[in-house]
């Protein structure tokens, strides 16, 4: 059988091969074990995250591999989808789907015709745009899991570490952290590509990321004229992150509707971008804001589009503290997504100034988080938490999440987590 891979996507695949060997993936050992119990996985996550390479690195000779970003594979996905299966038949490595929502009709009858395991495995960056075709025709036969970027114990090569719950961590271990390691982590990002790459110029790579994904997801997603508009739409964007989205500001400063504005911001979320942390509400929280808070999924992206060209920049910055949380909450969820879990988490803020960076709901509780940029945490930190009284639930243990080197406790139920624990 013949493949039809440009030159560069050959390169671009070996070079991930490089990359796979070099750091391990928490998620490897669920996207196996969801292999040997479903004929579909889907491992869906922005670009560049590594969805290819963990892949990669499990492939078993047999195995056709597809990207349709070449346009041969993608065009015959969309016009004849019968024809692309006799081409690339299972069991098969289809990188990019999203492209083609024609193939999962096809799939579903594969997949029942053959009745196997193992038989397709797909990556997709564009999450949103191809739930509908999934939740219409593979149900039951698909795992979907979530990629991102490097989480830090996957930067440093450490042990896995499990999901992110506070009364955890008097028994989790972390690696040495300054404030400066801190905000170094910050400023590189999460990327594979950049973080194993000691020599590449990080400007550079996140102005090479941008234009990319401008030219190519923008105008796919979306028929987007007002490319500097949208460019200055990302920057803005950036500077509110760890904020509650107002569109009508953002509109303002921008020149544009606020209908462009949400529509522009669905565009960020459905490629990955950014993500939404939703308000903590019941009926007795009335007083609650309703509005969500918007948040990166890499701190890198975030400090390009802002202009903070150094670690020290940022650290010293007006938002560093926002930037701080921005990484926090990123890699509390990629803890989740990284040992295929769900997560739900929440903040909270109400009329009357009590909030409450995170609450993660688990196990029937709530788990209050704040995260300070600091190495000295007190009791004054933690003062919000008293409001989760009123809201009728189960309070499980709180955190403060901080710059020190060590775990210790608040309270008897409010331990401070060092940043290095969390993911």
């Amino acid at each position: 059988m013949q493949f039809h891979f440009s030159r560069n996507i050959l390169t671009w695949i070996s070079y991930l091969s490089i990359i796979s060997i070099m750091k391990k993936r928490t998620l490897l050992p669920y996207i196996k074990n969801a292999s040997e119990n479903f004929p579909v996985v889907l491992v869906s996550g922005p670009r560049q995250v590594g969805k290819t390479t963990i892949f990669d690195i499990a492939i078993d000779k047999k195995r056709t591999k597809v990207s349709l970003d070449d346009e041969n594979a993608m065009v015959l996905a969309t016009t004849d989808p019968v024809a692309f299966f006799e081409q690339y038949s299972p069991p098969v490595l289809i990188d990019e789907v999203q492209y083609a929502p024609q193939l999962f009709k096809q799939i579903k009858i594969l997949s029942d015709k053959y009745n196997k395991n193992g038989l397709f495995w797909l990556t997709g960056s564009q999450v949103f745009s191809m739930m509908k075709n999934v939740s219409e025709t593979l149900a039951g036969r698909i795992a979907i899991l979530n990629l991102q970027g490097f989480s830090q114990s996957e930067i440093l090569d450490k042990s896995k570490v499990e999901p992110f719950i506070p009364k955890m961590m008097k028994t989790r271990q972390g690696y040495k952290l300054t404030t400066q390691s801190a905000f170094e982590n910050i400023w590189k990002g999460s990327f594979p590509r950049y973080r194993t790459s000691p020599k590449m110029n990080w400007k550079m790579f996140y102005s090479s990321y941008v234009k990319t994904y401008l030219e190519r997801d923008v105008r796919q997603i979306l028929n987007i004229s007002q490319e500097r508009t949208f460019y200055q739409f990302l920057k803005v964007l950036a500077a509110r992150t760890a904020q509650l989205v107002n569109y009508n500001d953002i509109a303002r400063d921008l020149d544009i509707t606020s209908k462009t504005v949400k529509a522009w911001i669905s565009i960020l979320e459905t490629s990955g971008i950014i993500f939404h942390l939703h308000p903590y509400s019941n009926n007795l929280t009335k007083r609650a804001i309703k509005t969500p808070k918007l948040y990166f999924f890499d701190t890198g992206l975030v400090a390009y589009l802002t202009g903070q060209d150094s670690a020290e920049i940022i650290s010293n910055g007006p938002m560093s503290g926002a930037i701080l949380e921005n990484y926090a909450i990123s890699e509390i969820f990629k803890s989740y997504w990284h040992n295929a879990e769900e997560i739900s988490a929440y903040y909270y803020r109400d009329k009357d100034g009590y909030e409450i960076d995170l609450i993660i709901e688990s196990e029937g509780r709530l788990y209050p988080v704040e995260i300070k940029r600091t190495s000295s945490p007190s009791k004054a930190d933690i003062k919000n938490f008293t409001i989760m009284e009123k809201f009728g639930r189960d309070i499980g243990m709180g955190a403060v999440i901080c710059l020190r080197e060590t775990p210790i406790l608040l309270n008897s139920n409010v331990i401070s987590v060092p940043l290095n624990y969390i993911s």
